[in-house]
């Protein structure tokens, strides 16, 4: 039990003492985070329409790419056909030629027929290769009219998602301002009585205000400070700097920060982490000087 009690002292210790022993938020609802977390809902959805489009402009740029790979080829296939074109043409000119001489003067069959031979067999050939390079063309043009996305289709996606962007932004204000306030209100009211109870030391009840309160992501900092300030009164040191690192980690420039990490050291120093305890110690009177945490950590330190 105390090895893991130490544990939890050195994972709350460790990241502040790197950072001259101060807590720091951690960006909480940044959507440009690579994973970012605690996002209200309508910020979930706006980051998945994101992701979503991001998935389209890539797969576009691709085909893109493989578009203009295709019509190199394709105009390398067009080339190859003007070629063989030219070739057949001059053939049959060819093949005139030796019609108009032996018209005028045979005087060697076999060798006229040879020529000719020669000559339906280069047209044969050619006549092969550009069906087949036709048909290969063909082919290409079906892959691209079936399986890429059109530069229409592809600004038709994106208007699809910034209407619907634009229609959940609406119905979020039409629909859900009502029930945001009541909500606000039954959570403000919620808070002031977790701070009843916690004045008149009744805990439990406080504490389970307070869990209501994170869960409905109502000023989590506080509450986790609150609930962490309870456990520390119970002396449950470890609960404590388990609720004081968190509350610092949501936000670290609440004005219970000097009795946040007062209490952290402190709660420290009972677990038997006295390396750290006076490291947050220090930590209290370096930036706060002038505060009554200050003053007291002073004493701890046996200044």
């Amino acid at each position: 039990m105390k090895r893991s009690i130490l544990l939890v002292s050195i994972s709350i210790a460790a990241p502040l003492i790197l950072s001259s022993a101060e807590p720091s938020a951690f960006g909480a609802g940044n959507l440009n985070k690579p994973e970012p977390y605690g996002l209200t809902s309508s910020e979930k959805v706006i980051l998945q329409n994101k992701q979503e489009l991001n998935k389209v402009v890539v797969k576009s740029n691709n085909q893109a790419n493989e578009v203009d790979s295709l019509r190199e080829r394709i105009d390398g296939l067009q080339g190859i056909i003007e070629t063989l074109s030219r070739k057949t043409h001059n053939n049959k000119i060819d093949l005139k030629k030796i019609e108009d001489q032996n018209s005028e003067n045979i005087h060697n069959g076999d060798e006229y027929q040879r020529r000719l031979s020669e000559a339906i067999q280069s047209n044969t050939q050619n006549i092969e290769k550009t069906d087949k390079l036709i048909s290969d063309i063909s082919t290409l043009v079906y892959v691209i009219q079936k399986d890429y996305v059109t530069k229409a289709e592809y600004n038709s996606l994106v208007n699809d998602v910034n209407a619907f962007k634009d229609l959940i932004a609406k119905e979020l204000k039409s629909s859900g301002s009502t029930q945001v306030k009541q909500n606000s209100d039954a959570s403000a009211d919620l808070y002031n009585q977790a701070k009843d109870d916690y004045d008149q030391k009744f805990y439990t009840k406080s504490i389970e205000n307070y869990e209501i309160l994170i869960k409905r992501n109502y000023k989590p900092a506080y509450a986790h400070y609150m609930i962490g300030e309870m456990n520390f009164k119970r002396k449950n040191y470890a609960e404590a700097i388990t609720y004081f690192k968190k509350s610092a980690s949501l936000y670290d420039k609440g004005s219970y920060m000097p009795t946040l990490m007062l209490h952290t050291a402190t709660s420290m120093e009972n677990t038997g982490d006295a390396a750290h305890a006076k490291a947050f110690y220090q930590a209290v009177v370096s930036k706060y000087p002038t505060s009554d945490e200050a003053k007291e950590a002073k004493t701890y330190l046996g200044l």
